[in-house]
């Protein structure tokens, strides 16, 4: 199994919608995708028709005693997801307790899912430090961080790697980790400039293909459906089918 984690040091990068629809375009190339939510905002699921009404997921299969593999939907998309589930405040307290008395929480987690040795694994994560994202750079082969071309994103850049030098450094099962800029707007000299900076100062890290700013993205969403499946021929999705080819090319994430 390889797990990637998709990460941002800070919120409104698209964090959550890159997972989707990233999944969705590695599911083209063959095998099945999972994704797994740990975004308390439980966003994931709606990219892929799930019911806004259906409280389901793992935040509640956790305080319940459950197993994950009830709540683990198969979309039409060649994606497998696990929601977060919509819980209240005082559950979510409880849950979160759990994850921080089990270091091993995730692994033992996914472990009992079964998944085949091919399988590859997405998992989204809340922006910034916290218990989820250290439970997830402890299972993670490879992370994914994700930018918007703003100055915000670019000054939040050393404190995101300390968190995963310092959860990773020593970790053999971790391979690596790389940035994607997101929402590109190359009318706009700032993200031009941000680009270029980050091109720069990030060498090999950088991913050199980016997302561009697109309203099918949204228009998607609204529609439940991955950008790809919703507009073939529009220009996230040939970004996304771009940064699928170069993940694919330098980390091997389908055999």
């Amino acid at each position: 199994m390889k797990v990637v984690a998709v990460i941002s040091p800070k919120g409104g990068v698209g964090k959550t919608t890159v997972t989707a629809n990233l999944a969705a375009s590695l599911a083209r190339l063959g095998p099945r995708i999972s994704i797994l939510d740990l975004d308390p905002q439980n966003a994931l699921r709606l990219h892929f028709g799930m019911a806004h009404d259906d409280a389901s997921g793992i935040a509640q299969q956790d305080t319940m005693d459950g197993s994950w593999k009830d709540v683990l939907f198969e979309s039409a998309y060649g994606v497998d997801f696990l929601p977060y589930g919509s819980v209240d405040e005082a559950q979510r307290a409880v849950f979160e307790q759990e994850i921080k008395n089990n270091p091993k929480w995730l692994a033992q987690h996914l472990a009992s899912l079964g998944l085949p040795d091919t399988s590859v694994v997405l998992i989204d994560t809340p922006p910034g430090p916290s218990i989820y994202l250290q439970q997830v750079l402890d299972v993670a082969n490879y992370a994914l961080v994700v930018l918007k071309p703003d100055a915000a994103s670019y000054s939040t850049i050393p404190s995101i790697e300390s968190l995963i030098d310092y959860y990773c450094a020593d970790r053999k099962g971790f391979l690596g980790y790389c940035y994607l800029l997101n929402q590109m707007d190359a009318a706009k000299q700032l993200s031009r400039d941000v680009f270029g900076m980050l091109r720069s100062s990030l060498g090999k890290r950088f991913i050199p293909v980016t997302i561009h700013k697109d309203e099918a993205v949204s228009e998607a969403l609204a529609c439940q459906t991955p950008v790809s499946y919703y507009s073939q021929h529009c220009s996230a999705t040939h970004d996304m089918q771009e940064l699928t080819a170069w993940l694919q090319t330098n980390f091997r994430l389908v055999d």
